[in-house]
């Protein structure tokens, strides 16, 4: 695993500071913010990607490239794996991303210099550095990574969703290793006004640190973020073989589609307990065996109660019994990637026996009262883990991770 977020620039450090509760969010100071109704997101702080690329060639990549690379090689580097890869692991490997937005940054400034400075001014780059699709390219040509090569967009789904589907291409026989998860880098002047306009963000500008508040009653909008991480998924045999270590295994997975609102939840949250219900089927594995919910959890009014009713609805009286937590409480929100982070989360969990806390948790709300491991973690044995992840577009995904069983 690999990862770049506002908790750390690794793994190791990103999940120190989750289970100690730290919150990751922050004045923002990517751009001047100070005209906005929220100047405040989860940025990943310190980070200069000339540190591991080529300044020429890092300045032509937008920085969710930059998160995606450095969190890819991390994982090839933690999975014991050479690189560039060769012979037929090459032509047997792949790269599946999720993200929402892309290069939004490079799009933005080649929008702001074509209006203030010309034609003459805009960057040749700034097109093919904003596509969605670039990270996976930037991961496939650093790794040599000749085979599968896809691109998930469903906003906040789609880190989830790459990883899901990246186990699918493994379960086909068309690739022995995958390189999954999801990245974002959108904390932009647009990406906030837009939100913003949308009355959608947390405005708690004197105090970031708790502005993200998950099922919390006095929640009121989600926090922006960015970041990224990614999962080596390789299929078992292979794994074995060169003798892997192995933190855990994808169980099983299913999408949904609300075909409810653009951006409002579904009141009845049919689609979030479709997903719910299909991804343990998918995986064989009973509500009663699921150890632990990584909540979407955004920390907006609707979103919360949404999800907390669809657990309810799906699990019954066991869902009063059954850790939640929200990594967003800490984090923020970063599209496309949290649902790759969250999954980390869960395979930490399942790893280390420990769940992270729901922080700034203080005010009970009648409509969210189920147990969100408030404010400290826990120590749990986690064998089954179920990720959620509930996209704008009513896209929802979700997977469900279990402890790695020697079935050979």
């Amino acid at each position: 695993m690999g990862a770049m977020t506002p908790l750390g620039h690794t793994v190791t450090e990103t999940w120190e500071n989750l289970v100690k509760g730290v919150s990751g969010i922050a004045d923002i100071t990517l751009f001047d913010a100070s005209h906005l109704p929220t100047r405040f997101a989860g940025e990943v702080k310190g980070f200069s990607p000339q540190a591991y690329l080529p300044a020429k060639e890092a300045k032509r990549m937008a920085r969710c490239s930059h998160f995606a690379i450095v969190a890819a090689v991390q994982a090839v580097e933690d999975a014991g794996l050479s690189y560039p890869f060769t012979g037929s692991l090459a032509e047997r490997s792949g790269a599946l991303v999720g993200t929402a937005m892309g290069g939004f940054d490079k799009a933005e400034d080649g929008l702001r210099d074509y209006l203030e400075r010309g034609l003459g001014k805009v960057s040749p780059f700034s097109l093919p550095a904003a596509l969605p699709n670039l990270s996976t390219f930037h991961i496939c040509v650093k790794l040599n990574a000749q085979g599968y090569s896809n691109t998930t967009a469903t906003a906040c789904a789609a880190g989830t969703m790459a990883i899901a589907e990246a186990a699918e291409v493994i379960k086909q026989g068309r690739c022995e290793v995958m390189i999954a998860g999801g990245v974002e880098a959108a904390i932009v002047e647009t990406t906030l006004a837009g939100f913003s306009a949308m009355r959608a963000l947390s405005t708690r500008n004197d105090d970031p640190a708790h502005a993200c508040r998950p099922f919390d009653a006095s929640r009121d909008g989600f926090v922006v973020s960015e970041g990224g991480a990614m999962l080596i998924l390789e299929r078992l045999e292979h794994a074995l073989a060169r003798r892997a270590r192995i933190y855990a295994e994808v169980l099983g997975s299913a999408h949904s589609s609300d075909t409810y609102h653009i951006a409002a939840p579904d009141p009845d949250s049919r689609g979030a307990i479709r997903a719910m219900r299909w991804a343990l089927a998918d995986a064989g594995v009973s509500p009663d065996e699921v150890d632990y919910i990584n909540a979407h959890g955004p920390g907006t009014p609707l979103g919360d109660t949404s999800e907390t009713f669809a657990i309810k609805s799906l699990f019954g009286e066991r869902a009063y019994a059954i850790p939640i937590s929200s990594t967003k409480s800490m984090l923020g929100h970063s599209f496309g990637a949290a649902g790759a982070i969250e999954a980390l989360a869960c395979v930490k969990a399942i790893e280390t026996g420990l769940i992270h806390p729901t922080i700034n948790y203080q005010i009970p709300d009648p409509t969210c009262d189920l147990d969100y491991v408030p404010n400290q973690s826990r120590q749990c044995s986690v064998q089954v883990a179920l990720s959620n992840s509930f996209g704008l577009g009513g896209q929802n995904s979700c997977l469900v991770l279990g402890k790695y069983k020697d079935y050979l």
